[in-house]
């Protein structure tokens, strides 16, 4: 195994590898500290099923099923990407700085991707490094975050704060809407530490947070904005285009992603597969 950095700040490509045979126990943990180190790893040309994905995801943590979006209906620890062609002028899944599902008491580890279809150009994705984002915050907004909380809440999916008809994502993703549950104010620390590096990040963003544990919605608004144009600044990036065959696994504690919706007219297919984290602390 090989790893070439994509940046000089997040990602690594891993070449030379196979990740369609099983891996040994010293493969798996050089893995591990690959992503612990890179946050994001891509692997190109992997010709794997859905049952070879779910045992590479396993490498990094258990299995988990995400709420509020619908499987596939054979296999319910995969969720099918997927925006059709004739699917114009929609929003699309992840169509924002990201982290998911920030907003649950125990929010995703982290995520594979595995790339079926993709567009001749476009739908390509994008990763931001928050434990350089923490490490190089102004001190002034580094004393402000380090002793707070902040409030998430599963706004795409609940009640109370819907998103506009035509900023959703189109019909091929099939989500839960208008569940009360997703209304539920979560508080998560604004930097938390990582469980096996011990590295800090900062755990925020604009789909999911919607204020500080000690303001409003209103006091709150002008120091994200601040912060959120910090934590997606250009040096802290990578931007992946996708080519069939493409794996790609990333941290989903100390990173935003963002899914780039410019492809209308084309179909883009890639099966996602997740596995568990913990309260963030």
């Amino acid at each position: 195994m090989r790893l070439e950095p994509v940046t000089g700040g997040i990602g690594a490509d891993v070449l030379e590898t196979d990740f369609s045979v099983p891996f040994g126990d010293r493969s798996a943990e050089q893995l591990r500290r690959a992503l612990d180190q890179y946050l994001v790893l891509f692997v190109r040309d992997q010709n794997i099923d859905r049952m070879r994905q779910k045992q590479i995801t396993a490498i990094f943590g258990p299995l988990s099923r995400l709420p509020y979006v619908e499987p596939l209906d054979d296999d319910p620890d995969v969720v099918a990407v997927l925006k059709e062609a004739d699917e114009v002028k929609v929003g699309v899944f992840g169509g924002d700085w990201h982290s998911d599902f920030s907003f649950l008491e125990c929010p995703p580890g982290g995520s594979v991707l595995h790339a079926v279809e993709v567009p001749p150009v476009g739908g390509d994705t994008l990763w931001a490094n928050q434990i350089l984002a923490y490490e190089a915050l102004p001190e002034d907004l580094k004393t402000f975050v380090n002793p707070r909380r902040a409030v998430h809440l599963g706004a795409p999916y609940g009640v109370n704060y819907a998103p506009p008809e035509k900023t959703r994502s189109g019909r091929s993703i099939r989500m839960t809407r208008g569940d009360p549950t997703a209304d539920i104010e979560r508080l998560h620390p604004v930097v938390r530490t990582h469980p096996r590096s011990a590295r800090k990040a900062l755990f925020l963003n604009p789909i999911y947070t919607t204020r500080f544990e000690d303001m409003s919605v209103e006091d709150s608004a002008p120091i994200l904005a601040r912060l959120y144009a910090h934590m997606t600044r250009p040096e802290l990036c990578c931007r992946h285009r996708w080519r069939v065959g493409d794996l790609v696994v990333w941290d989903n504690r100390t990173t935003l992603h963002f899914a780039v919706n410019d492809y209308d007219g084309f179909r883009r297919l890639l099966y996602r597969t997740t596995f568990a984290g913990e309260s963030p602390v």
